[in-house]
């Protein structure tokens, strides 16, 4: 059986080095694994994505929007979103 394709959200696809100055999975992992967590760069995505998946949760509840898990997801990996909170996080931090 071939491996699925992939999925390209509607907004496109966001990584981690395309919202600034930041790491791409790959380099994340590196550095995780210098320090002696053991990660490869998928694992990074996925903890990068929970990150963003419990921001979106909260904010889905302080707007009142829909809590399921696929609108959840759908929040969480759009590029729009991620950058947001980039943003967000850059003015209060930087």
């Amino acid at each position: 059986m071939s491996m699925p394709k992939g999925h390209k959200s509607q907004h496109g696809y966001a990584t981690v080095s395309s919202l600034g100055q930041g790491l791409g999975y790959r380099e994340i992992a590196e550095k995780m694994t210098e320090n002696g967590d053991i990660m490869n760069h998928s694992t990074a995505r996925n903890v990068f994505l929970a990150a963003m998946k419990k921001i979106a949760k909260d904010i889905c509840m302080l707007t009142g929007s829909d809590l399921s898990d696929s609108n959840l997801k759908r929040v969480s990996c759009d590029p729009r979103f991620q950058s947001g909170i980039v943003d967000i996080l850059k003015d209060r931090y930087v």
